[in-house]
């Protein structure tokens, strides 16, 4: 990311913010908070929305909402960060994995059937990289089956499915304004985002220790608050959102008219999806050679996930074997992110394809 030239020009706003928060003497759920809960809602078409202090939260407390807990099984992706699986297992649950698809890295929709058991409670896709899942035809399975569906939209504020917000399909969905999302705060802060206002009042109990005013406690729940100063500079930021991930969709375009498909696999965006790509994501059969022909150049690149969640040590006990989720992992061996930010130049897309050019081509297939 280039931190001073998405936030150099914000500054003097965002410290006008910061100092109105100040002089305020109002840091915790209070009206900047109120404020900023009040303008996703009206993004995300008037479903109520509650911050929290985190993305992980964000997701422990939606699903702690649908009274998921042990015993429970909750089926989701194993190619994403460890938060999703995390919030899962945190609750006594068990997260079931399931594969993802080639050409856009989300949850798979026709292998989802297979791994529903009378203990699933909750199907859980991840919007990763800034690409939608197939909200559609998961959506389909889940009601086919009388399951609720949480979108883990942490990596993807402002991607679409014709036109239609992710966060808007599923019962929930969560967010996360960490400083590298494609909606960032200048620290942790998260939202829940509810089909309804029963849930959206749960959240809230649960946010604040399982109460409505300080004096009753009517639940076991989290102290979990999206503070004041974080609400206040995300708002500035949210004005200014639709313009950074067109500036993320304009690199990834000149990556493509620079020739790097001609080198490696592109990332794909599906038909009337909006990819926001939060990360640039393109495969090679051998990323390290790409790796290091980029770090000779000084240009930064990641791996993200090298080892998908059903292979992470922790999860060993559930029985997952190497070859049981045949796509996740090759794209776990392959993928390799990019530079990727909104002021991301022709010159630098231009270095990049240059320095990748220098090995021989290949493919991830």
């Amino acid at each position: 990311m280039d931190i001073g030239a998405q936030y150099g020009p914000l500054r003097t706003e965002i410290d006008e913010a910061i100092a109105h928060v100040l002089d305020t003497g109002r840091f915790i759920l209070g009206p900047e908070v109120a404020a900023l809960e009040s303008e996703v809602s009206d993004r995300m078409g008037g479903r109520p929305c509650v911050g929290v202090a985190n993305g992980t939260d964000a997701l422990v407390i939606a699903l702690n909402a649908l009274d998921i807990g042990p015993g429970d099984e909750v089926i989701t992706t194993p190619y994403t960060f460890f938060a999703t699986a995390e919030a899962i297992a945190r609750l006594g649950a068990t997260p079931v994995f399931c594969d993802i698809r080639e050409d856009d890295f989300c949850l798979d929709p026709a292998a989802i059937d297979a791994r529903i058991t009378p203990r699933t409670k909750a199907i859980l896709p991840v919007h990763i990289f800034g690409h939608p899942a197939d909200m559609d035809a998961i959506c389909e399975v889940a009601r086919a089956h009388d399951l609720p569906v949480i979108e883990d939209s942490a990596q993807a504020f402002g991607a679409t499915i014709t036109g239609r917000e992710i966060g808007t399909f599923g019962d929930m969905a969560t967010v996360s304004f960490f400083p590298t999302k494609n909606l960032p705060g200048i620290g942790d802060g998260g939202m829940v985002i509810c089909r309804d206002e029963e849930l959206a009042d749960r959240v809230r109990r649960l946010r604040f220790h399982g109460s409505r005013d300080k004096v009753t406690f009517t639940e076991v729940g989290y102290n979990s608050r999206l503070d004041e100063l974080q609400a206040a500079v995300i708002r500035i930021f949210a004005r200014h959102l639709d313009r950074w991930n067109d500036g993320r969709r304009a690199a990834a375009d000149a990556y493509r008219e620079a020739g790097l498909g001609d080198l490696m696999d592109l990332p794909a965006e599906r038909d009337g999806c909006h990819h926001i790509y939060h990360l640039y994501m393109a495969r090679h059969a051998d990323r390290e050679a790409i790796r290091s022909a980029l770090a000779a150049e000084s240009i930064a690149s990641a791996v993200y996930y090298g080892i998908p969640m059903h292979l992470q040590p922790v999860f060993a006990h559930l029985g997952y074997r190497a070859g049981d989720m045949p796509v996740a992992e090759a794209c776990a061996e392959s993928a390799l992110a990019l530079p990727m930010h909104p002021h991301l130049t022709r010159q630098d897309v231009e270095r990049v394809v240059e320095a990748v050019s220098r090995i021989p081509a290949g493919t991830a297939s």
